[in-house]
């Protein structure tokens, strides 16, 4: 089944409009919810919506309405909210245009969307929008009404796509002079700097796999809860030794001859996601034979992060 859009409406620059319809890039099937409970008999918590006079409703029964004074409303229906929204307000007004690198990423807001011509109207006009932003390398600004709000958004080129991600406005976001007084000073010395580059250079990923980097708390969480449906007890994966090393330099010579054993970023790379599977299969092989009626979870086990460390040392 094909994803559902979750906006449609136009991309206007100038007078050119080019309808287009939204899909969220953010993918929710891959988390794992939890849900409440009653501490003593495990039944689930439920909300349920009630009315004092007649008890819980259903969806179809529950209208929107504003409380102008006291427990008096006056109701407003979904048809008349449509009549107060302008066509501006379905579209994405592209203010202009700036270099890919103008927008720093710190206001990015989290929210990412996939646009698509909607229709076949919508297809030439998307395209030579997407071709010429990709061959002057440049990314639009614009302003759309989003949930309600009015949100400052960036429209960017990825493939033969484009793509809109919501932005926060500078006031949201805190300036890095706030934390001015905290950055330590640049007094180092030509050697360290120079193991520090080293270190770098060593450790740096010659073939970058965005694929590769998994949640792995999402998956540790799934195994344990699949060791405390087979009712086996739970135990927290081991952290590796690292070496107390107090002298910077010291700690600079061994990353570096750690990273350069390892033969640079890519094997390190294999060998983190190696580590990483041990380390969620650890549990469940210490635990194969146990078939303790009572399952305990050790405190300690959702803040193990071994092959985070690993990774860091490689």
């Amino acid at each position: 089944m094909a994803p559902r859009s979750s906006w449609k409406g136009f991309l206007k620059l100038s007078l050119v409009s080019v309808p287009v319809k939204a899909f969220t890039a953010n993918n929710t099937t891959e988390e794992i919810r939890l849900n409440q409970l009653h501490k003593d008999c495990h039944a689930r918590v439920r909300y349920r919506k009630i009315c004092e006079e007649h008890g819980e409703l259903k969806s179809d029964e529950i209208i929107s309405g504003y409380e102008y004074a006291k427990d008096q409303y006056v109701v407003i229906e979904p048809d008349e909210l449509d009549k107060l929204r302008k066509e501006s307000d379905r579209s994405v007004s592209i203010a202009g245009f700036v270099s890919v690198d103008e927008v720093d990423p710190i206001y990015h807001a989290g929210k990412t969307y996939y646009l698509l011509p909607d229709g076949v109207a919508g297809k030439k006009p998307y395209a030579l929008l997407r071709q010429g932003m990709a061959d002057l390398a440049v990314h639009a600004l614009g302003k759309i009404i989003l949930s309600g709000r009015e949100q400052l958004v960036l429209v960017r080129t990825r493939g033969d796509m484009l793509m809109l991600t919501v932005l926060h406005v500078a006031k949201k976001v805190k300036g890095a002079d706030v934390f001015a007084d905290e950055a330590p000073p640049a007094d180092t010395t030509d050697e360290e700097r120079s193991l520090a580059q080293t270190l770098i250079e060593a450790s740096t990923i010659e073939e970058f796999d965005y694929g590769h980097y998994t949640d792995e708390y999402v998956e540790r969480l799934g195994e344990l809860i699949q060791l405390k449906i087979d009712g086996q007890e739970v135990v927290a994966a081991p952290d590796p030794e690292e070496p107390k090393i107090i002298n910077l330099m010291d700690a600079l010579k061994q990353s570096v001859a750690a990273a350069q054993a390892a033969g640079g970023a890519a094997p390190a790379k294999q060998t983190g996601k190696a580590a990483g599977a041990g380390a969620r299969k650890t549990p469940a092989r210490k635990t194969a034979a146990s078939t303790k009626p009572s399952p305990k979870l050790a405190p300690s086990a959702s803040r193990k992060k071994p092959a985070t460390r690993k990774r860091k040392s490689g």
